[in-house]
């Protein structure tokens, strides 16, 4: 399978975006997902988790809140809708298939997308 992130962008502070994940190869609606982001110096951070059903859902410190994460099993898609977005999320956001273990660990992925830049001015 392969992943790709699109539509990050440059935001000003409080606004939003969603960025997208696509898959294509093996059957993705099987596939529980995850968003990690990361910043220039920092370590890879998790952000938010999806089933394959789409009905549970998880989120990390850096997601909680502000973003909600949803899934299109019929588009190959999860989505990853971002709100009032502050200056600290500016990073690369990826996306990966969750393969076994605990979610927010990036060791429990594999087929990682590239990522896809999002800039948050003040």
């Amino acid at each position: 399978v392969q992943l790709q992130a699109s539509g990050g962008g440059l935001v000003q502070a409080g606004g939003s975006l969603r960025v997208s994940c696509v898959a294509s190869g093996r059957t993705f609606s099987t596939t529980a997902t995850g968003w990690f982001r990361q910043a220039p110096g920092k370590e890879r951070e998790f952000v938010a988790f999806i089933d394959w059903s789409g009905s549970g859902l998880f989120y990390g410190n850096a997601g909680k809140g502000r973003f909600t994460i949803s899934r299109d099993n019929a588009r190959n898609t999860v989505y990853l809708q971002m709100n009032s977005l502050k200056p600290e999320d500016t990073a690369v956001y990826y996306c990966a298939a969750h393969r076994s273990g605990s979610v927010m660990f990036p060791g429990s992925y594999e087929y990682w997308g590239k990522g896809t830049q999002v800039t948050v001015s003040s």
